[in-house]
């Protein structure tokens, strides 16, 4: 198929180089008769010379042949391609909030938790003598407190040793609620379902505020994170339904859940994220996957990518033939497919010169030949 349309290229390029060059007319005397014998000067050998008649000069505004394909204007849809990974939902290194050491048995990695398992258990140490100390304060402070109450509503003792007696309550109080509150953290718990991507602690190990029992993902749903270049970003919205098809090949349908607003200062380029459904947990983090998503629809031509051309500034183009001259449209290419591109800029049908558009200029004349379709496919 392509060397078909090669070799209409290369035919209707000769018959152009002929028209132009060939048929110049030879630069002989007019009034010289054709095929009359013309005398050699003497010293010359005794034969004749025939002069061929002059072929006739072509005039300038001779139409040009070209070959066209008409081209109408209908509605289609463009996709936006992104490239990117899949990431989980939730990712998160749960860390112990009190110290101690560890004195359950570990948990392995792959394991599924629910929300509100216990990854970590840390043993209490001195705590609940702590909690017993605090508790006999605070029954002491209780007491002291509605004693100076007693007193200073009969009058026998000041307003300000009440106030301090309730103020000993409150902090008697407090400490008791720091001791509750650092016992419960000995439990670290799992705020979330999901599956352990590390093991947690081994039994023995002492672990310190901040340090990480066990890392825990949520792969319920996963996002796909990808970026858009600052000219397409505007065509995309959140809630838009987007294709995503993963390195397996499988195929799925999310929403965007995310469009930064905030370019990236390398690339301009802006991240985009979609929500994939993930009940069963088959798609994993970090894979890699191919985002689509459809653009509102267009009103777009479809021509052969060979006829887009160059004007005299550089523009991107097509020559179309209208009402017997050659006419340059800039074009914006929206899609390309296999068997064309989709573009922008064109009147509702046109003309479009598919071989020869290099050899003609605005407003030239042609002569336009009906290309055969199947040719461009």
């Amino acid at each position: 198929m392509r060397l078909t349309s090669l070799a209409l290229a290369l035919l209707l390029g000769g018959g152009l180089y002929y028209w132009f060059a060939l048929r110049t007319p030879v630069d002989v005397p007019v009034d010289v008769p054709v095929d009359v014998p013309v005398d050699v000067p003497a010293g010359g050998a005794d034969v004749h010379a025939v002069v061929a008649a002059p072929a006739p000069a072509p005039r300038h505004d001779d139409p040009v042949p070209v070959s066209v394909l008409e081209s109408r204007a209908e509605p289609t849809v463009t996709r936006l391609t992104l490239r990117g990974r899949t990431a989980a939902n939730r990712n998160v290194a749960v860390a112990a909030e009190t110290s101690g050491l560890v004195d359950s048995q570990p948990l392995r990695k792959g394991a599924t938790v629910a929300e509100g398992d216990v990854l970590c258990h840390l043993d209490a140490g001195a705590r609940k003598a702590q909690l017993r100390e605090a508790k006999a304060r605070l029954a002491e402070a209780r007491v002291e407190a509605e004693a100076a109450t007693t007193l200073s509503q009969k009058g026998f003792a000041a307003k300000t040793t009440r106030m301090s007696r309730e103020a000993q309550l409150g902090a008697a109080q407090a400490a008791v609620d720091l001791v509750e509150l650092d016992i419960e953290r000995l439990q670290i718990k799992a705020p979330f379902a999901g599956v352990l991507e590390t093991d947690t602690a081994e039994i023995g190990s002492r672990l310190a505020p901040g340090d990480t029992c066990a890392t825990l993902i949520d792969l319920s749903s996963v996002k796909v994170t990808g970026y858009v270049s600052e000219t397409e970003v505007d065509k995309i919205a959140l809630g838009q339904t987007a294709a995503a098809r993963l390195v397996n090949g499988r195929r799925i349908s999310g929403k965007i859940s995310f469009i930064s607003r905030v370019a990236d200062p390398q690339t301009r380029t802006y991240q985009v994220e979609v929500t994939l459904p993930n009940q069963d947990g088959s798609i994993r983090d970090g894979m890699t996957a191919e985002l689509r998503i459809d653009l509102p629809p267009q009103v777009a031509n479809r021509i052969p990518q060979s006829a887009m051309t160059l004007d005299d500034d550089g523009r991107l183009g097509v020559r179309v033939a209208e009402n017997g001259v050659a006419r340059f449209y800039p074009i914006t290419r929206i899609r390309e497919e296999v068997d064309g591109v989709w573009v922008t800029g064109l009147p509702e049908t046109a003309e479009v010169i598919v071989v020869g558009q290099e050899f003609v200029r605005d407003g030239r004349a042609i002569a336009p030949i009906p290309a055969d379709r199947s040719l461009f496919q």
